[in-house]
């Protein structure tokens, strides 16, 4: 299941809309981290850096076979062999991971989704006990350049309701400017 169109540019253009090795500290990701996921990979712009960073896997998801090949081939081209990608409608089929497997879930610039509830949860069935759920969507503000319709785009309170009501915990708010937010939350006891 597609999700609703966000209004993501051009690779060249979505890249200069941050620093995302530097945005990937901020949020926690560092040599600590082992196994990482990112729901919709897109072009790999946090996936690369991602890889570069931690010491496990990171399992890049997407429904698009074109972003799964681009970001397959950036990380071909930099020599990366810890990326594993993954052509799936976790929409409708889930990763396919295992429980309790994962450190790190990257749910960045996707929960305008419909019925984000579902990615949460299978967030929370993925990631091992005090793993971290990183989300980072666009300022709920009409003037950034890009980014979905004001009437999908979550705020950060909505954002935080919903990976509580997941069962996530301890809440970290980041202003990553110019144009977005980032949370940080913790998976804690099973619901």
């Amino acid at each position: 299941m597609k999700g609703r169109e966000s209004g993501m540019p051009q690779k060249e253009m979505w890249e200069t809309f941050f620093d995302p090795k530097a945005l990937l500290k901020t949020m926690g990701i560092d040599n600590r981290v082992q196994d990482v996921v990112e729901f919709g990979c897109g072009y790999g712009t946090f996936t690369i850096p991602a890889a570069q960073l931690i010491r496990g896997t990171v399992y890049a998801i997407d429904i698009e076979k074109e972003m799964i090949e681009q970001a397959a081939n950036e990380a071909a081209v930099r020599g990366l062999h810890n990326i594993k990608t993954l052509l799936r409608d976790f929409m409708l089929e889930g990763t396919g991971l295992s429980n309790d497997s994962v450190d790190y879930v990257m749910l960045f610039n996707i929960l305008h989704i419909e019925r984000p509830e579902i990615m949460l949860n299978e967030s929370f069935r993925i990631l091992r006990h005090n793993g971290k759920l990183g989300i980072i969507h666009w300022n709920h503000d009409p003037a950034t350049p890009r980014g979905p319709s004001m009437n999908i785009r979550p705020t950060p309170e909505m954002c935080i309701q919903w990976a509580k009501k997941a069962g996530f915990v301890k809440q970290e708010l980041h202003d990553l400017k110019p144009y977005h937010y980032g949370i940080v939350l913790k998976k804690g006891d099973s619901k």
